[in-house]
């Protein structure tokens, strides 16, 4: 059992649970809690290392999570394992996972401008996993998608989408093999009137400042989200996820 705060490979999931640089830098992630360990098993990622408590081995549910990740098993003690993880109520259990690497795929897409709050993003990776979209890209003014934050808000989402991190959007847009469609909190097309056939790469921007006059230009079509009198607007995650559904419903799905 680890139980020093010092040691190194403690001090190694320390800084995968706090530090984003460092997270790139080496290509993981900790991911915590039984749910998200499941996700991964089920999309076939295999743990590093899978870290746990003995309060933790003491539920089945965990117990059987460690025998279906075939991964070394690391014990910790209840002090240490507080340490690592972010939840203010230690899971029991957690896993050093390899970042997926993003593939090229077809199909609709959510691109992110300077979405930087995680629990939104990570709301986002969930509802585009829910509404069938293959990819999301966020640029580098959004919260790091990996994050303990962004990946419990995520609830195992990110397993099933590839995620993709670039310095700023425009390229991205101007290759995507789609339409290019941004919301507007006013003045754009109502949402039910706009076509929305064929791939679609919805782009979403920070709240308040919305998305840049580069990124407007680049959208085909322009839609605002009808809301009631004196509404003003609506959070990026719940206008991203009603987008996404009226996307995802119209395809018959």
């Amino acid at each position: 059992m680890l139980s020093s705060k010092d040691n190194p490979k403690v001090r190694h999931w320390q800084r995968l649970a706090e530090d984003a640089r460092y997270r790139r830098a080496k290509k993981r992630a900790l991911i915590e809690g039984p749910h998200l360990v499941a996700a991964a098993l089920a999309h076939g990622h295999e743990p590093v290392a899978v870290l746990a408590t003995e309060d933790g081995l003491a539920r089945a549910e965990i117990r059987q999570l460690v025998e279906r990740s075939g991964a070394k098993l690391v014990l910790l003690s209840p002090g240490v394992f507080r340490r690592i993880v972010d939840a203010e109520n230690p899971p029991g259990i957690a896993a050093e996972i390899a970042i997926p690497q993003p593939t090229e795929r077809s199909g609709n897409a959510v691109f992110l401008e300077g979405v930087q709050d995680p629990a939104n993003v990570g709301a986002i990776v969930r509802s585009a996993a829910a509404f069938g979209v293959s990819t999301i890209v966020l640029d580098a003014a959004c919260a790091e998608p990996w994050s303990p934050k962004a990946l419990r808000a995520g609830m195992g989402g990110h397993f099933g989408l590839q995620i993709r991190e670039v310095k700023e959007l425009g390229t991205e847009l101007d290759t995507f093999k789609g339409t290019i469609v941004c919301t507007l909190p006013r003045d754009g097309m109502a949402l039910d009137a706009a076509q929305l056939s064929g791939s679609i790469g919805w782009v979403f921007g920070a709240e308040g400042r919305g998305l840049s006059a580069g990124t407007l230009e680049r959208a085909a079509v322009r839609v605002t989200i009808p809301m009631a009198a004196g509404a003003e607007s609506l959070n990026v995650a719940a206008a991203a996820a009603i987008c996404l559904y009226e996307t995802f419903t119209r395809k018959g799905s």
